[in-house]
């Protein structure tokens, strides 16, 4: 009897071993795919708290409460089970779809800075003024995820990407660790800067004043990080979107658009001292350029469409 309980034990600490060696592997995987996708992070962190702003404050984290759970849904419902197809079937598939995805968030980006020198939203802000409350709850919820399904969706996709090597086992739970992983830190990430103009309100009412000025300076700084936001989330696409397809025309050997990004990136590396952030900066600015020249023919050929129509 106890030869067998030991024999047992064995059995399980190997078992245990196997395990942890699994985690282990799926947990490295996990990282370094979520790394690859921190651009993307950065323009979905960036994008996400306009969908929550201008509604009252006990219905801004609900909301983003909603977007997060949407965000969930798209992550491990329809791309985790369609990135193990891909996988397992069509893996030569991954780079013309990311490259697509990476030219829908160059044009969602040019989008935006065409619409920042040529407002045209009249008509839109007085579709919102005619919703109820509820109304434009839901259509602002939708929009954030149908936006976040194309994030998520490059998320996915570059994740998949760096563990295309590794078994489906391991990819399936390397995929679904990094959604969950990402959606958190994102939303939470969002619900704090949503929030942050309420705890700068809170701590202004505080008797001691370094405290009382701290909080008067935050709910002071909402409109400009706000701003900023929008910003670096518009830069964010463009960098990351142009990255895809700089990547991707690489994978084509279609070379003489990443040889330039990449020859400038290598020149600004030379700056004693900084090379390796100017280097960065370079490659970063490079992609932004292919993805706003991207963006732009995608745009004028979706704005010059119509007019040819009415023709």
């Amino acid at each position: 009897m106890a030869s067998g309980l030991v024999a047992l034990l064995d059995d399980v600490a190997g078992i245990a071993k196997i395990a942890a060696a699994s985690l282990d592997d799926v947990a490295g995987a996990a990282g370094k795919a979520g790394t690859k996708a921190v651009g993307v992070v950065v323009d979905d962190t960036a994008v996400t708290p306009g969908y929550a702003m201008g509604f009252t404050p006990d219905r801004e984290l609900p909301i983003v409460l909603k977007i997060a759970i949407g965000s969930l849904r798209n992550k491990l419902i329809f791309l985790l089970p369609g990135a193990l197809l891909l996988s397992a079937f069509a893996p030569w598939a991954v780079t013309p779809l990311l490259m697509m995805g990476g030219a829908y968030l160059c044009f969602e980006a040019t989008e935006k800075i065409i619409e920042a020198f040529n407002p045209h939203d009249d008509e839109d802000a007085a579709d919102e003024l005619a919703l109820s409350a509820v109304d434009l709850e839901k259509q602002k919820v939708s929009g954030a995820i149908r936006t976040d399904l194309i994030l998520s969706a490059e998320i996915m996709a570059i994740a998949l990407a760096d563990v295309a090597d590794r078994p489906l086992g391991v990819q399936a739970a390397a995929l679904a660790l990094v959604g969950v992983a990402i959606t958190t830190l994102v939303y939470g990430v969002v619900g704090l800067i949503v929030k942050m103009d309420d705890i700068g309100l809170h701590l202004a009412k505080r008797k001691s004043r370094a405290v009382s000025s701290l909080g008067r300076g935050m709910v002071k700084a909402m409109p400009v990080i706000m701003e900023w936001l929008t910003v670096i989330g518009t830069a964010a696409m463009l960098w990351v979107g142009g990255g895809i397809i700089v990547h991707g025309l690489e994978h084509f050997h279609l070379t003489p658009i990443p040889l330039w990004v990449e020859g400038g990136s290598h020149w600004a590396r030379r700056i004693p001292g900084v090379g390796s952030f100017t280097g960065w900066t370079a490659m970063a600015a490079g992609s932004a350029v292919v993805g706003f020249i991207v963006g732009a023919v995608i745009a004028g050929v979706i704005h010059l469409l119509p007019k040819r129509a009415k023709h």
